[in-house]
């Protein structure tokens, strides 16, 4: 493991003061920096909380907002709630992985730069369909607006 990485959690760590109570919060920080939960580091906060590892992966996987699979730099949220899904969310999601040639199973291009999720509802029901990207909401999408998005953020790169 990089030192730099050491770092972050040591750093994330002191700030909760190694306190097993904000595990939660030290988790969220730790993605907040990488995109997602790396193993190598779950085990460090394992060790120096002194909590079985086997208790923080069942709070990673128990919440939906934790990650750990590696993600894009991009992070795209499909709503697929009901407001959205009857304005058509899913041609929007079908024109983004045709675009990035994603699928159901691979949700994240190979260069890293986009993930591409559905959700159940992003509470913006009124603008629908919306998608977020980077929780930055877009709203009433149609599939060409989409993919036009997508070209202007892969050649920003």
């Amino acid at each position: 493991m990089k030192d730099s990485r050491i770092e972050v959690v040591d750093a994330v760590l002191n700030k909760y003061d190694h306190n097993k109570s904000y595990l939660i919060a030290v988790l969220q920080e730790i993605q907040n920096e990488y995109k997602y939960l790396p193993e190598d580091l779950l085990e460090q906060v394992a060790r120096k909380l002194d909590i079985n590892l086997s208790k923080i992966f069942s709070v990673a996987t128990f919440y939906e907002n934790f990650s750990l699979v590696p993600k894009g730099k991009y992070i795209i949220k499909v709503c697929d709630g009901t407001a959205c899904h009857v304005r058509k969310s899913i041609p929007i999601l079908n024109a983004m992985r045709k675009e990035l040639g994603l699928d159901e199973k691979k949700h994240t291009t190979d260069d890293m730069l986009f993930t591409v999720e559905t959700v159940s509802c992003l509470g913006a029901c009124g603008l629908a369909p919306v998608i977020t990207i980077n929780d930055k909401v877009y709203a009433k999408m149609t599939p060409d607006m989409t993919v036009e998005i997508l070209k202007t953020l892969r050649s920003e790169g």
